[in-house]
């Protein structure tokens, strides 16, 4: 499928007028975030480098947020933003994750989720999702034992015997 080079892509205008209100953001917070002094010479002004990023960046997102209305491509566009969307999805596992980590364990957590994402990306034979397992076990076993990632134990460990508990604790 090809695209016209004069023709906007649908998600061109969403994604350039995005980017714009941002460099506009950014260049409303330069006089608090960057200042000018009286002494010294204009390029080795604290605020002079950035000053000129962010103007440029205003400058030509706006010089691309005109040409993109201008060879405006609507149809389409909803489709576009719902695939930005449904990207959010993973940024709710990944919260969900972290939530889960202090209360159910990184070693269970782990490996609950990597064959819960494998499941969620489509996976359904049972040797796939062994695997999936496998590799949340292994991605345990290489950052706390291997490297030495310091990840607090689950709240869910204090309800397993006292040796294991310190195990369960040290090591997963």
């Amino acid at each position: 499928m090809s695209v016209e080079p004069s023709k906007a892509k649908p998600g061109e205008i969403l994604f350039v007028g995005l980017f714009f209100a941002a460099a506009l953001f950014l260049l409303t917070q330069l006089g608090d975030q960057a200042k000018f002094s009286a002494k010294g010479k204009l390029f080795a002004q604290p605020a002079f480098w950035p000053a000129v990023g962010v103007i440029g960046m205003v400058l030509f997102t706006g010089l691309h947020l005109l040409t993109t209305l201008r060879h405006r491509a609507k149809s389409g566009l909803g489709a576009e933003v719902a695939i930005w969307v449904r990207a959010f999805e993973y940024v709710g596992w990944f919260m969900i994750y972290v939530i889960a980590v202090p209360r159910i364990g990184y070693l269970p957590c782990t490996i609950v989720f990597t064959v819960l994402l494998a499941l969620r990306m489509g996976y359904r034979k049972p040797a796939t999702l062994f695997y999936a397992g496998v590799s949340g076990l292994a991605i345990v076993v290489i950052f706390k034992t291997i490297l030495g990632v310091k990840i607090p134990g689950g709240a869910i460990y204090e309800h397993l015997p006292d040796g294991m508990r310190s195990f369960m604790i040290l090591n997963f």
